[in-house]
């Protein structure tokens, strides 16, 4: 554990999600794979769909709409309808089409394989502090065994703009009745997660898990107060 700035007093802990708490790349990409392979078996006309088609849609609604970037799931729905609407599907067929894919969408994306050590560093931080989890994604931590930790659960989109935007942290301290100096906010990413909890005034714990040093990597904007490379680090706070 290395300390950048001075650590205040800490009523809150709040977390992101994706590669902070488990390894999302591989369910990513499994989920991606199955999405695409759901898509081609659908209706004939889109058996030679390809991924790069579907960027493209996704790519020509973020120019159309851009702040449809701060709902993925909204923006995945809407771009896999736009593609069946496309090859001659009607408004009412599109729309289930899209419902449908996004179901299967959201089965892969809960297969997801925790680590015992997140398991038991939230269960013993959850004694101690009421614990949140703030996402930019669409995965749910009840689909895959986290959601009992946490006291409740901001996703971009429904709960606000994106991070590194303010919105859901101004959120997450209203809701918790504390001052957003006195929450701990964890997360691997330094844009979304350090700078954006730092900028909107909270704490932050940077959790490298890659061995990148904090001074060369390029994204990094504003010191986290904290610097840990596991999450049962954080337990020593306790």
């Amino acid at each position: 554990m290395r300390f950048y700035r001075p650590l205040g007093p800490v009523t809150a802990l709040t977390f992101d999600l994706d590669d902070t708490l488990y390894d999302n790349r591989p369910v990513i990409l499994r989920t991606e794979q199955e999405s695409l392979a759901f898509m081609r078996s659908y209706h004939p006309d889109l058996s030679q769909f390809e991924a790069a088609e579907y960027h493209r849609l996704r790519q020509a609604l973020r120019e159309a709409e851009p702040d449809i970037c701060h709902d993925v799931t909204e923006w995945r729905r809407r771009a896999v309808e736009r593609a069946m609407l496309d090859v001659g599907l009607s408004p009412d067929a599109a729309a289930a089409g899209a419902q449908a894919a996004m179901e299967n969408f959201a089965r892969w994306r809960s297969l997801i394989d925790v680590p015992q050590e997140t398991h038991d560093t939230l269960a013993a931080l959850a004694e101690k502090w009421p614990l949140v989890a703030i996402t930019n994604g669409n995965a749910d931590p009840h689909a895959f065994g986290l959601g009992d930790y946490f006291k409740f659960v901001l996703r971009a989109g429904p709960h606000g703009r994106s991070k590194p935007f303010g919105d859901m942290y101004e959120l997450a301290a209203q809701k918790l009745g504390v001052a957003p100096g006195e929450i701990l906010h964890v997360g691997d990413d330094l844009t979304t997660d350090v700078a954006g909890a730092v900028r909107h005034g909270l704490q932050a714990c940077w959790i490298n898990l890659r061995g990148g040093d904090l001074m060369q990597i390029h994204d990094s904007r504003l010191l986290p107060h904290l610097e840990i490379t596991r999450l049962a680090s954080l337990t020593t706070l306790i």
